[in-house]
């Protein structure tokens, strides 16, 4: 099985951004542990700040990966394009937060890429990609 883990804006920054919301382990280090504990899994990685170039990166999962773990940062909450694409692909994709985007800001309580989304992970910290790998898992291809 092949997944990609697609993280967005400013998330390139964990383990030094806010570190009370988003804890201080890097995504490297996170992922180095999660790939570990999934050996079975090929876990790809893509991080951008750039909307476009996370569009062109889903796009590239077509014909590759069985499933998406996106945390699409603030876009979330602001890209139709990012959800256009999501619908475009026919790859299932789990929306993971790290923080609980319900009890924080009123903006963010609005995720416009939550209905082109299988499901939705908030507020477990990196845990959240965890629990959706094991989704994919469990659920093989037919996720």
């Amino acid at each position: 099985m092949q997944l990609a883990i697609v993280n967005g804006p400013n998330l390139n920054l964990l383990g030094v951004r806010e570190p009370h919301i988003y804890g201080s382990q890097t995504f490297e280090d996170y992922l180095a542990q999660l790939r570990s504990k999934y050996p079975q899994v090929q876990i790809d990685y893509y991080q951008s700040n750039v909307e476009g170039e996370l569009i062109n990166y889903l796009h590239s999962c077509m014909g590759k990966c069985q499933g998406i773990i996106l945390n699409a940062g603030a876009y979330t909450h602001t890209s139709i394009a990012i959800a256009d694409a999501i619908s475009s692909i026919a790859i299932p994709v789990v929306e993971v937060h790290i923080s609980n985007v319900l009890a924080r800001e009123e903006y963010r309580k609005t995720s416009v890429i939550a209905t082109k989304c299988v499901g939705s992970i908030s507020g477990l910290g990196m845990k959240g990609y965890e629990l959706a790998v094991n989704y994919f898992v469990s659920n093989g291809s037919m996720a």
